[in-house]
């Protein structure tokens, strides 16, 4: 028997230390056969033990204004108008200056690991529907390393800015697959927040909106979103990013908002990088981080996801699109140092972003699609303890990208 690549001596994501090494086959642009010493020949790869995941997840990043730096800088002393300077930059975002800045995000993303992306696009008047067109076409254009999906919103308002409706509306005619909103920036977040899931159910699309960004626990929209999910019948379809008022609940509150979550099968897509630049601007000592306990969500039963949000713009100066490190960041401030704590960090990067995206397609299965990631570790915790470089990348069977380790010239 001949496949078009084997993966020999590969220890699979989610297995335990004990369970044999195995090998998998690909054939074409599928995972063909799983077993251990599997008799057949084709393009070996040895794994030598590796750790072998499903390609990481972005479930929630920004690339339409991503490494803006050049032209619009982080607020000085502290400041919190992040918002007010993108917005006055984004009337010079044309397609091509768009589709030229997330060409080179989406590279970075796809050689640190990532596989598959849910990318926010603003579609206020001031951008119109530029940043969306340039990024349909560079969806298209990279699908041979990394499948793209278009979740569109409004960033400075809704209901109070009627263009910002009408383009919506067009972008969900032509093929934007999610529906998001910043209703924290709207002077009617309620009525943002229906419009939104009546839109929803109109285009027969999931929802993901940035939601209860603050310092303290008042006025927290998580309640509406879990009423509107249960009255449209949108549970498992329905995502909120950011939640840094959540971290600001006592653990009985915080139980209960995730009992609610879990029943009404409403995600939750922690953003530390973010979270931990913008938040607690307001204290000069004892600053609070902000970061929203996902481990403590998940004990609760709800589908939670890490994810990078901004790179390289004053909502985030830094980042090089590597996910395992934001798993790390996020391990470091919620001060979840366990192994087990750390394999379900991994995961959220990997299968509870799949479940999110809702991607049946997701895992290394036999039957499902090769997308596939080698890292220079042995298991999931220990790639989100120590930053593992992501050494080789499957998509649909095919070699994306290559690492070559560090090598040290001993005298």
């Amino acid at each position: 028997m001949a496949f078009d690549l084997i993966l020999r001596g590969a220890r699979i994501a989610g297995t335990a230390a004990d369970t044999p090494l195995m090998d998998i086959a690909v054939q074409g642009d599928t995972i063909a056969a799983i077993e251990p010493n599997l008799a057949a020949d084709g393009n070996e790869w040895e794994m030598s033990g590796r750790l072998v995941s499903p390609g990481l997840i972005e479930s929630h990043i920004h690339l339409d204004k991503s490494r803006i730096m050049d032209r619009c800088t982080a607020a000085p002393d502290r400041g919190t108008d992040h918002m007010h300077r993108v917005s006055a930059v984004k009337p010079g975002f044309s397609q091509e200056d768009v589709y030229t800045r997330a060409k080179e995000t989406v590279e970075q993303c796809v050689v640190n690991g990532t596989t598959h992306m849910r990318t926010h696009v603003e579609l206020d008047p001031n951008g119109g529907l530029r940043g969306f067109e340039a990024l349909k076409q560079l969806a298209a254009d990279y699908r041979w390393a990394i499948d793209i999906e278009l979740c569109v919103f409004a960033q400075e308002g809704l209901t109070n800015v009627p263009e910002t409706d009408a383009n919506l509306v067009a972008a969900l005619k032509n093929g934007a697959t999610v529906i998001g909103g910043a209703p924290g920036y709207d002077p009617d977040h309620g009525g943002q927040i229906r419009r939104i899931f009546e839109l929803a159910r109109k285009f027969d699309v999931d929802v993901d909106i940035h939601l209860d960004v603050g310092p303290t626990v008042d006025d927290m929209d998580i309640h509406l979103v879990c009423e509107l999910t249960e009255q449209f019948g949108w549970g498992g379809r329905v995502a909120v990013g950011h939640g840094t008022k959540y971290s600001c609940l006592p653990p009985d509150q915080l139980r209960d908002l995730g009992a609610r979550l879990a029943n009404t099968g409403v995600a939750v897509t922690v953003l530390p990088a973010t979270d931990l630049f913008v938040m607690g601007r307001h204290q000069d000592h004892s600053v609070m981080r902000g970061v929203a306990d996902a481990n403590a969500l998940l004990a609760c039963g709800v589908n939670c996801s890490l994810s990078t949000n901004n790179v390289l713009n004053p909502f985030t100066p830094f980042g090089d699109c590597s996910l395992i490190r934001i798993a790390n960041l996020y391990a470091n401030v919620a001060q979840r140092g366990g192994e087990d704590e750390m394999a379900e960090i991994f995961e959220m990067l990997t299968n509870r972003s799949a479940r999110l995206l809702r991607r049946e397609d997701y895992g290394i299965e036999v039957g499902k699609p090769a997308d596939l990631v080698v890292w220079d570790a042995h298991s999931g915790a220990e790639a989100v303890a120590t930053i593992a470089r992501p050494l080789h990348g499957f998509k649909r069977g095919r070699n994306s990208f290559s690492q070559i380790l560090p090598e040290l010239h001993r005298p």
